[in-house]
């Protein structure tokens, strides 16, 4: 069970995973592989994976790691942010941006085919969009300001006296995120369901 050390090589196993469920899934049901709209299931696939990955890390910074990191003194700051906080950012961002990137393509799909629901999914799809917008503008060119800042700090340079600052504003920026995502989920869970 060596692919369970790797995160990667997990991932690659839950995709894997995936496809023999659904193979087993079709044979079992007497779906037939033409009957299925496979482009709507992977792209809401798809828009999905992102999602949970983009807003469970959001919770995380949110929940923990905004306290954790109060809670801890200069030099294990340190120490702890540019090992943390660059991988964290990466796949909170790119998480971001391909989660609305395919929402935006599921919708215009649902839409073309006369789905329902489209004004809760537009309202749900618009608060995502403002979120992406607060990743890629404000939380991480503020957060890659700090990173830097703390690891030039480890080596001795004096931080700036605009890293509070930074921070507070990545935060708030996080925290309006953490709002929003909360009628964001329902709008995009209660689509399907106003008819």
């Amino acid at each position: 069970m060596k692919f369970l050390e790797d995160p990667m090589q997990t991932i690659g196993a839950g995709f894997a995973l995936a496809v023999v469920l659904i193979v087993v899934f079709l044979g079992m049901s007497g779906v037939g592989a033409g009957e299925v709209d496979w482009v709507g299931m992977i792209m809401r696939w798809v828009h999905f994976l992102a999602g949970i990955t983009w807003i469970g890390i959001l919770y995380f910074f949110n929940l923990i790691n905004a306290g954790f990191l109060k809670s801890l003194d200069g030099p294990t700051k340190n120490i702890v942010i540019p090992k943390l906080m660059p991988a964290a950012l990466n796949w909170f961002r790119h998480g971001a941006s391909v989660t609305v990137l395919a929402g935006i393509g599921l919708y215009g799909y649902m839409y073309a085919k006369g789905g329902t629901g489209a004004i809760a999914l537009g309202i749900g799809g618009l608060l995502g969009i403002i979120m992406m917008a607060n990743v890629h503008a404000i939380i991480w060119p503020n957060q890659k300001k700090i990173i830097a800042a703390v690891t030039a700090a480890a080596q001795g340079t004096p931080a700036p006296a605009e890293m509070a600052q930074w921070g507070r504003t990545a935060l708030l920026a996080s925290r309006v995120n953490f709002m929003l995502s909360i009628p964001m989920l329902f709008f995009m869970g209660a689509g399907s369901h106003f008819k």
